[in-house]
Protein backbone atom coordinates (compact mmCIF):
# COMPACT_ATOMS: atom_id res chain seq x y z
CA UNK A 1 0.00 0.00 0.00
CA UNK A 2 1.42 3.30 -0.75
CA UNK A 3 2.17 5.51 2.02
CA UNK A 4 -0.09 9.20 1.87
CA UNK A 5 1.58 11.91 2.63
CA UNK A 6 -0.47 15.36 2.67
CA UNK A 7 0.64 18.16 0.71
CA UNK A 8 -0.71 21.81 0.40
CA UNK A 9 -2.54 21.60 -2.41
CA UNK A 10 -1.87 23.74 -5.70
CA UNK A 11 -3.30 27.57 -5.89
CA UNK A 12 -3.60 29.50 -8.90
CA UNK A 13 -1.24 31.86 -7.48
CA UNK A 14 2.51 31.60 -7.97
CA UNK A 15 4.53 30.73 -4.19
CA UNK A 16 8.18 29.64 -5.73
CA UNK A 17 9.57 26.97 -3.27
CA UNK A 18 6.87 25.27 -1.84
CA UNK A 19 5.82 21.96 -1.95
CA UNK A 20 2.57 20.87 -3.63
CA UNK A 21 0.84 17.44 -5.11
CA UNK A 22 0.83 18.05 -8.79
CA UNK A 23 -1.00 16.30 -11.23
CA UNK A 24 1.46 14.17 -12.47
CA UNK A 25 0.58 13.97 -16.48
CA UNK A 26 1.09 17.59 -16.48
CA UNK A 27 4.88 17.58 -15.76
CA UNK A 28 6.51 17.29 -19.40
CA UNK A 29 10.61 16.16 -19.38
CA UNK A 30 13.38 18.76 -18.86
CA UNK A 31 14.88 19.18 -22.57
CA UNK A 32 17.86 20.05 -20.94
CA UNK A 33 17.82 16.76 -18.86
CA UNK A 34 21.53 16.08 -18.13
CA UNK A 35 21.27 12.96 -17.70
CA UNK A 36 20.99 10.39 -20.57
CA UNK A 37 21.27 7.33 -19.50
CA UNK A 38 18.67 5.87 -16.68
CA UNK A 39 18.68 1.84 -15.44
CA UNK A 40 15.48 -0.20 -15.23
CA UNK A 41 16.92 -1.69 -12.05
CA UNK A 42 17.52 1.85 -10.48
CA UNK A 43 14.15 2.46 -11.48
CA UNK A 44 12.27 -0.75 -10.07
CA UNK A 45 14.27 -0.31 -6.71
CA UNK A 46 13.22 3.18 -6.37
CA UNK A 47 9.97 2.70 -6.86
CA UNK A 48 9.79 -0.01 -4.41
CA UNK A 49 11.42 2.12 -2.05
CA UNK A 50 8.23 4.85 -2.74
CA UNK A 51 5.91 2.51 -2.79
CA UNK A 52 6.69 1.27 0.45
CA UNK A 53 7.58 5.20 2.30
CA UNK A 54 5.87 7.53 -0.05
CA UNK A 55 8.16 9.93 -2.01
CA UNK A 56 10.70 11.52 0.48
CA UNK A 57 11.72 14.33 -2.22
CA UNK A 58 9.77 15.77 -3.55
CA UNK A 59 10.72 16.88 -7.65
CA UNK A 60 11.56 20.46 -8.40
CA UNK A 61 9.59 21.73 -11.40
CA UNK A 62 9.27 25.60 -13.02
CA UNK A 63 5.54 26.53 -14.21
CA UNK A 64 5.14 26.60 -18.34
CA UNK A 65 1.67 27.54 -18.16
CA UNK A 66 -1.82 27.12 -15.95
CA UNK A 67 -1.73 23.16 -16.56
CA UNK A 68 2.14 22.51 -17.29
CA UNK A 69 5.29 22.24 -15.55
CA UNK A 70 8.66 21.43 -16.63
CA UNK A 71 10.37 18.99 -14.52
CA UNK A 72 13.84 20.74 -13.30
CA UNK A 73 14.95 17.84 -10.97
CA UNK A 74 13.78 14.56 -10.15
CA UNK A 75 14.08 12.30 -13.23
CA UNK A 76 14.33 8.86 -11.83
CA UNK A 77 11.51 9.94 -8.87
CA UNK A 78 9.30 11.02 -11.48
CA UNK A 79 9.44 7.93 -13.85
CA UNK A 80 9.35 5.22 -10.77
CA UNK A 81 6.62 7.38 -9.81
CA UNK A 82 4.61 6.56 -13.07
CA UNK A 83 6.02 2.99 -12.95
CA UNK A 84 3.95 2.21 -9.64
CA UNK A 85 0.52 3.85 -10.89
CA UNK A 86 0.56 7.36 -8.81
CA UNK A 87 -1.71 9.83 -9.88
CA UNK A 88 0.20 13.26 -8.19
CA UNK A 89 3.31 13.76 -7.12
CA UNK A 90 5.14 16.23 -4.47
CA UNK A 91 6.67 18.79 -6.56
CA UNK A 92 8.50 22.03 -5.70
CA UNK A 93 7.54 25.13 -7.55
CA UNK A 94 10.75 27.10 -8.65
CA UNK A 95 10.22 30.50 -10.49
CA UNK A 96 13.24 30.79 -13.21
CA UNK A 97 14.16 30.79 -16.35
CA UNK A 98 14.93 28.06 -19.40
CA UNK A 99 18.39 28.51 -18.87
CA UNK A 100 18.52 28.67 -15.35
CA UNK A 101 16.25 25.78 -14.77
CA UNK A 102 19.03 23.67 -16.96
CA UNK A 103 21.26 24.92 -14.95
CA UNK A 104 19.39 23.99 -12.04
CA UNK A 105 19.28 20.18 -13.22
CA UNK A 106 23.30 19.54 -13.73
CA UNK A 107 23.64 21.36 -10.59
CA UNK A 108 21.28 19.00 -8.81
CA UNK A 109 22.85 16.15 -10.64
CA UNK A 110 26.07 16.87 -10.05
CA UNK A 111 25.68 17.14 -6.31
CA UNK A 112 24.00 13.73 -6.08
CA UNK A 113 26.84 12.32 -8.44
CA UNK A 114 24.18 11.52 -10.92
CA UNK A 115 26.31 12.23 -14.06
CA UNK A 116 29.08 9.89 -15.48
CA UNK A 117 31.89 12.59 -16.94
CA UNK A 118 30.54 12.29 -20.23
CA UNK A 119 26.94 13.15 -19.70
CA UNK A 120 28.46 16.00 -17.41
CA UNK A 121 30.51 17.08 -20.81
CA UNK A 122 26.85 17.08 -22.54
CA UNK A 123 25.22 18.85 -20.56
CA UNK A 124 27.60 21.22 -20.22
CA UNK A 125 27.78 21.76 -24.08
CA UNK A 126 24.28 22.01 -24.25
CA UNK A 127 23.95 25.17 -22.18
CA UNK A 128 26.58 26.64 -23.61
CA UNK A 129 25.70 26.06 -27.53
CA UNK A 130 21.66 26.15 -26.89
CA UNK A 131 21.62 29.55 -24.17
CA UNK A 132 24.66 31.28 -25.34
CA UNK A 133 26.65 30.97 -21.89
CA UNK A 134 30.87 31.49 -21.82
CA UNK A 135 32.41 28.75 -20.33
CA UNK A 136 33.51 31.52 -17.71
CA UNK A 137 29.91 32.39 -17.06
CA UNK A 138 28.89 28.09 -17.19
CA UNK A 139 32.10 27.31 -14.47
CA UNK A 140 30.95 30.62 -11.77
CA UNK A 141 27.18 29.37 -12.09
CA UNK A 142 27.46 25.60 -11.52
CA UNK A 143 30.72 26.09 -9.20
CA UNK A 144 33.40 24.35 -11.16
CA UNK A 145 36.59 25.88 -13.06
CA UNK A 146 36.95 27.38 -16.10
CA UNK A 147 39.41 24.33 -17.32
CA UNK A 148 37.50 21.64 -15.62
CA UNK A 149 34.17 22.78 -18.00
CA UNK A 150 36.67 22.80 -21.48
CA UNK A 151 38.30 19.17 -20.01
CA UNK A 152 34.81 17.52 -19.82
CA UNK A 153 33.53 19.57 -22.95
CA UNK A 154 36.57 18.63 -25.38
CA UNK A 155 35.97 14.72 -24.47
CA UNK A 156 32.91 15.33 -26.69
CA UNK A 157 35.28 14.96 -29.54
CA UNK A 158 35.24 11.26 -29.16
CA UNK A 159 32.61 9.96 -31.27
CA UNK A 160 29.59 8.49 -29.94
CA UNK A 161 29.95 5.01 -30.66
CA UNK A 162 33.39 5.68 -29.02
CA UNK A 163 31.91 7.33 -26.00
CA UNK A 164 29.26 4.17 -25.36
CA UNK A 165 31.63 1.87 -26.24
CA UNK A 166 33.71 3.78 -23.02
CA UNK A 167 30.46 4.05 -20.85
CA UNK A 168 30.13 0.23 -21.86
CA UNK A 169 33.28 -1.33 -20.47
CA UNK A 170 33.14 1.46 -17.66
CA UNK A 171 36.26 2.91 -18.67
CA UNK A 172 37.44 6.17 -16.31
CA UNK A 173 37.69 9.96 -17.32
CA UNK A 174 41.37 9.59 -17.85
CA UNK A 175 41.08 6.54 -20.17
CA UNK A 176 39.16 9.06 -22.58
CA UNK A 177 41.18 11.78 -22.47
CA UNK A 178 44.15 9.59 -23.37
CA UNK A 179 42.29 8.47 -26.23
CA UNK A 180 41.45 12.14 -27.35
CA UNK A 181 45.28 12.38 -27.55
CA UNK A 182 45.22 10.04 -30.51
CA UNK A 183 44.85 11.81 -34.26
CA UNK A 184 41.22 10.43 -35.55
CA UNK A 185 38.53 8.03 -34.60
CA UNK A 186 39.78 5.36 -36.53
CA UNK A 187 43.47 5.39 -34.72
CA UNK A 188 41.29 5.75 -31.31
CA UNK A 189 38.79 2.88 -31.92
CA UNK A 190 42.00 0.59 -32.85
CA UNK A 191 43.36 1.51 -29.55
CA UNK A 192 40.37 1.10 -27.56
CA UNK A 193 39.92 -2.45 -28.39
CA UNK A 194 43.80 -3.09 -26.94
CA UNK A 195 42.59 -1.26 -23.95
CA UNK A 196 39.28 -3.30 -23.60
CA UNK A 197 40.64 -6.94 -24.38
CA UNK A 198 44.12 -6.31 -22.30
CA UNK A 199 42.17 -4.76 -19.53
CA UNK A 200 44.49 -1.87 -19.32
CA UNK A 201 44.73 0.11 -16.57
CA UNK A 202 45.09 3.75 -16.56
CA UNK A 203 48.43 4.13 -16.40
CA UNK A 204 49.37 1.25 -18.52
CA UNK A 205 46.75 2.87 -21.06
CA UNK A 206 48.68 6.34 -21.08
CA UNK A 207 51.88 4.04 -21.73
CA UNK A 208 50.66 2.13 -24.38
CA UNK A 209 49.08 5.57 -25.81
CA UNK A 210 52.57 7.44 -25.28
CA UNK A 211 53.88 4.46 -27.76
CA UNK A 212 51.19 4.91 -30.76
CA UNK A 213 52.18 8.66 -30.45
CA UNK A 214 55.73 8.11 -31.02
CA UNK A 215 55.90 7.79 -34.77
CA UNK A 216 52.69 9.52 -35.17
CA UNK A 217 54.80 12.84 -33.26
CA UNK A 218 57.79 11.96 -35.53
CA UNK A 219 55.75 12.23 -39.07
CA UNK A 220 54.30 15.48 -37.82
CA UNK A 221 57.60 16.95 -37.21
CA UNK A 222 58.69 15.99 -40.82
CA UNK A 223 57.24 18.77 -43.21
CA UNK A 224 57.41 21.14 -40.04
CA UNK A 225 61.49 21.16 -40.28
CA UNK A 226 61.30 21.01 -44.05
CA UNK A 227 59.73 24.36 -44.08
CA UNK A 228 61.27 25.71 -41.71
CA UNK A 229 64.73 25.31 -43.97
CA UNK A 230 62.71 25.69 -46.95
CA UNK A 231 61.70 29.41 -45.13
CA UNK A 232 65.32 29.72 -44.20
CA UNK A 233 66.92 29.44 -47.90
CA UNK A 234 64.01 31.90 -48.40
CA UNK A 235 65.45 34.51 -45.80
CA UNK A 236 68.99 33.82 -47.17
CA UNK A 237 68.00 34.60 -50.72
CA UNK A 238 66.52 37.75 -49.97
CA UNK A 239 69.21 38.82 -47.72
CA UNK A 240 71.91 37.98 -50.89
CA UNK A 241 69.06 40.32 -53.27
CA UNK A 242 69.38 42.72 -51.03
CA UNK A 243 72.97 43.34 -50.48
CA UNK A 244 73.36 43.82 -54.49
CA UNK A 245 70.21 45.96 -54.72
CA UNK A 246 72.45 48.11 -51.93
CA UNK A 247 75.81 47.93 -53.83
CA UNK A 248 73.96 48.85 -57.12
CA UNK A 249 72.45 51.67 -55.46
CA UNK A 250 75.64 52.95 -54.21
CA UNK A 251 77.17 52.84 -57.60
CA UNK A 252 78.67 49.41 -57.66
CA UNK A 253 78.72 47.05 -60.80
CA UNK A 254 77.44 43.85 -58.98
CA UNK A 255 74.65 40.94 -60.41
CA UNK A 256 73.50 38.15 -58.68
CA UNK A 257 73.35 34.62 -60.67
CA UNK A 258 71.25 31.68 -59.47
CA UNK A 259 72.29 28.53 -60.39
CA UNK A 260 69.83 25.26 -59.26
CA UNK A 261 69.93 21.28 -59.94
CA UNK A 262 68.23 18.60 -57.76
CA UNK A 263 70.71 18.19 -55.04
CA UNK A 264 71.80 22.17 -54.44
CA UNK A 265 71.33 25.86 -55.12
CA UNK A 266 74.07 28.23 -55.74
CA UNK A 267 74.15 31.92 -55.54
CA UNK A 268 76.95 33.73 -57.52
CA UNK A 269 78.08 37.47 -56.96
CA UNK A 270 79.93 39.13 -59.61
CA UNK A 271 80.97 42.69 -58.34
CA UNK A 272 82.99 44.83 -61.14
CA UNK A 273 86.76 46.65 -59.92
CA UNK A 274 85.47 49.90 -61.94
CA UNK A 275 82.87 51.68 -59.84
CA UNK A 276 80.25 53.38 -62.30
CA UNK A 277 80.41 56.83 -63.00
CA UNK A 278 78.43 58.59 -59.97
CA UNK A 279 75.94 61.71 -61.12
Amino acid sequence: MITNVVFKKLTTEREPNKIFEIDINKIIPNPCQPRKIIREEELIGLSQSIRKYGLIQPVAVRRIDRDRFELISGERRLRACRMIGLEKIPATVIDVLRTDSAVLAIIENIQRKDLDFLEEGEAYASLLNEHGLTQEELAERVGKTQSNIANKVRLLRLSPHIRAMIREYNLSERHARALLRLPDDKERFKALKVIVDRNLNVIKTEEYIDRLMEPIQREKEKPKNRLKVLKDVRIFANTIKQAVDIMQKSGVDAETVKTENDDFIEYSIKISKKLKDIV
